[in-house]
């Protein structure tokens, strides 16, 4: 199999060809968790001084990933944002990864003209033009940044969630639903940080309203 080739400045390249001279890349990640929130990061690179190995972040080791991290924020102009667990029970995870990615882009300091949003689908309220990228974060450099800032946020913000709560390996599973995490829901209980409208959460919650009643 012949080697995947890193992610090209091109999609880039063409909107500044069409006049569309700030672009954006935007990625989410925590849509899989049972835990914590969705992390979105909008993300303008500057032409001229674009860090040398961006790439998907989860082609990229832990350390790999925290260098470019900084190498990212010392050069571009970045925003991160988040929907909270509460907004994710009411609203749906597609709508909160949306709402997420929605603020990143509104949040950045300099109004942009187009965006690039991984996935198959665009939120409904961006601010610029859009454009989706399926698999965007292996293909388009802006989007490889902005999911490179997005892992790094959210995998720190669950370390710091799982010095709260220990027991759950939140700090080496992100809240994905491990065999170990399960157990531990199961061992634990469910704390404020899980999200009641996904399965194995609710199902932990009715069985235990069942008992109870």
């Amino acid at each position: 199999m012949p080697p995947v080739p890193p992610p090209s400045f091109a999609y880039e390249q063409a909107a500044i060809d069409r006049g569309l001279t700030l672009v954006v890349g935007v990625d989410e990640v925590g849509r899989g968790p049972l835990a914590g929130p969705v992390t979105a990061a909008a993300v303008r690179l500057d032409p001229q001084n674009i860090p040398p190995g961006l790439a998907d972040s989860k082609a990229l080791t832990a350390a790999r990933r925290d260098a470019l991290y900084d190498a990212i924020l010392s050069c571009a102009d970045v925003c991160v944002a988040h929907a909270s667990v509460e907004e994710i029970d009411t609203l749906n995870i597609l709508r909160a990864s949306h709402l997420a990615m929605e603020r990143a882009v509104h949040g950045l300091a300099t109004k942009p003209h187009h965006a690039f949003i991984d996935g198959n689908m665009i939120p409904r309220s961006l601010a610029c033009s859009a454009e989706a990228i399926v698999k965007g974060d292996a293909l388009c450099l802006s989007i490889a940044a902005a999911s490179i800032v997005a892992k790094v946020t959210r995998d720190r913000i669950m370390v710091d969630l799982a010095q709260q709560h220990p027991g759950y390996g939140w700090e080496v599973n992100a809240g994905y639903p491990t065999p170990a995490h399960l157990q531990a829901l199961l061992d634990l209980g469910i704390t404020p940080h899980h999200r009641r409208s996904f399965k194995p959460v609710h199902n932990i919650l009715y069985q235990e309203v069942s008992v109870t009643n």
